[in-house]
């Protein structure tokens, strides 16, 4: 019952996430825990060389996830909701969005998937002396320029997925300073573009003859906790098809989905981070200071509340890792075995930690795609050895293990090993980590740091924004975002970490001289098979 009536009166805080493959819900009480949560998938289309996702698509999915929702608040506690605390809507990062003056997409939604911006993305970090990857809204909106695109002339506004989605809601164009470092570079002494780098933009597309200047196609940069907005009648009724949510609720500032992976991690005070680890893989470290020169290899980006951000970004991580699990699986199935997926997992990872510290000579590149870090267009999955190598299972187990990390740590060790940047604790998240002490142990080994897995961490980037939209709406006047998440949301929870076994860190060393020694016979790879 209090439940029920802590929902009916909206002591409540609603988080959306766009991910790339699923919409997700969560609605939480005051202390931050998950009430009741609702989902839709989704997947992006490859339509005329773009990866995209259609519009009619985006507010399809979240009109079916909220229902979603309700009905799952509806079975757990026989209510319904009219209205609720605060909101916040978070979506995957960077991209294009381009609106004319009606409102109008101009051309198709641009994902950060794409990867046709590397003209612009060269030239603008070379003007900038900033990296601005392929995936940034920047690289995106210049490329347009570059090619000569006819509906660029009629850009009156452009944002990334969560911006839009907010936009429509509220009838504010404005964006969470995180989401916002993927759209063009942060200043964080002033918590907003960087003014230099929008003059130099203006200026070297001086002689286009736009009518627009950059920054006043941009949204508007806020940061945690203020208020974005509320809830208009328009967007009530595009929110809830059913038509019983009211309207004027507070909306906090859409952002990115880094921003809601470091709020879910409790990970956004200066020297902690958090590493993802699925289908592909990043790091985010919270920097003390800025980079002493720019890194290809390392993005920018910052934290909810506008602190510095180094990023790694790695295509792939776990599915040549899963292949050759599904390989054992169908050994196992041609033996008269039906073995337990979830089991299969854990023998296999769990004998990788009987193999030597440094694989015994074995190398495997889990290249599925490409592999930006390491130089890689394209890629070819690759197991090596020698004849003379320790080749038996737990080795061949812990050389992919291994290499699920190892492209994410030649980035990393940029900011390590060139940058002298400490961290005391990595969260790790993501499907690496499911089974227990292995994925955090090799983790550790990597990064030659502690690392910690919280029991939260599975609620993902919903959770993550929907402590945001409660942050917001209760953080007291001097209260920062590390505060509020430490002692109202985490407090006492540390989850369970693990130290680096000198041993482990040694033998990854080891491994990793011979995997980048090795790159040439990858490259050899590609090319042959082409």
């Amino acid at each position: 019952m209090e439940t029920k009536q802590i929902i009916l009166e909206g002591k409540t805080a609603l988080g959306v996430e766009f991910g790339s493959t699923r919409i997700k819900a969560v609605l939480i009480d005051e202390k931050g825990t998950p009430l009741a949560s609702g989902s839709y998938e989704w997947e992006n289309q490859y339509v005329d060389g773009i990866w995209t996702y259609d519009l009619d698509r985006v507010w399809k999915g979240l009109q079916e996830c909220y229902q979603d929702l309700l009905s799952d608040v509806k079975k757990q506690y026989d209510a319904e909701i009219t209205t609720i605390g605060s909101i916040g809507f978070s979506a995957m990062m960077h991209g294009y969005l381009a609106f004319d003056k009606d409102d109008n997409l101009l051309v198709p939604f641009r994902t950060w998937r794409n990867t046709i911006t590397e003209e612009a993305a060269a030239k603008l970090t070379k003007e900038f002396n900033y990296n601005i990857p392929q995936r940034w809204s920047i690289a995106h909106l210049y490329q347009a320029i570059l090619n000569k695109e006819e509906h660029v002339k009629d850009v009156a506004f452009f944002t990334t997925l969560a911006g839009y989605v907010h936009y429509k809601l509220t009838g504010r164009k404005v964006l969470g300073v995180g989401d916002a470092s993927g759209m063009f570079p942060i200043d964080i002494k002033t918590g907003n573009y960087d003014q230099g780098m929008i003059n130099q933009f203006n200026s070297l597309i001086s002689g286009e003859g736009f009518s627009w200047k950059l920054e006043g196609i941009l949204p508007k940069v806020l940061s945690a906790g203020e208020e974005a907005g509320v809830l208009t009648q328009e967007g009530a009724a595009l929110l809830d098809v059913s038509g019983k949510l009211k309207a004027g609720i507070p909306l906090c500032p859409p952002e990115g989905d880094a921003g809601t992976g470091m709020t879910a991690t409790n990970s956004v005070g200066v020297r902690t981070g958090n590493v993802s680890a699925g289908t592909s893989v990043f790091a985010m470290i919270v920097l003390e200071k800025e980079l002493s020169k720019v890194y290809p290899e390392i993005d920018l980006v910052t934290t909810p509340d506008g602190a510095l951000v180094g990023m790694v970004h790695c295509n792939n991580c776990t599915s040549d890792l899963n292949a050759w699990v599904n390989i054992f699986d169908e050994f196992a199935e041609s033996m008269g075995i039906k073995a337990d997926k979830n089991k299969l997992f854990s023998v296999l990872y769990n004998k990788a930690l009987e193999g030597d510290a440094d694989c015994g000579g074995l190398i495997s590149y889990n290249y599925f795609s490409g592999e930006p870090v390491t130089g890689f267009d394209e890629g070819a999955p690759l197991f090596v050895r020698k004849a003379e190598d320790k080749f038996n299972l737990a080795n061949f187990m812990r050389t992919h293990l291994y290499s699920s990390l190892a492209a994410l740590k030649a980035g990393l060790d940029l900011m390590f090993k060139e940058e002298d940047v400490k961290v005391d604790k990595m969260f790790g998240h993501g499907g690496l980590f499911k089974t227990k002490g292995v994925g955090q142990r090799i983790a550790a080994a990597a990064m030659n740091t502690s690392v910690s897995v919280m029991e939260t961490a599975g609620e993902g980037g919903a959770w993550g924004i929907a402590l945001l939209a409660d942050y917001m709406k209760k953080r007291e006047a001097s209260e920062n975002l590390q505060d509020f998440l430490n002692n109202k949301i985490f407090a006492g929870q540390t989850g369970s970490s693990m130290e680096p076994d000198p041993k482990d860190v040694e033998g990854f060393e080891k491994f990793m001289k011979r995997y980048m020694a090795g790159l040439s016979i990858e490259h050899a790879a590609v090319d042959a098979l082409k």
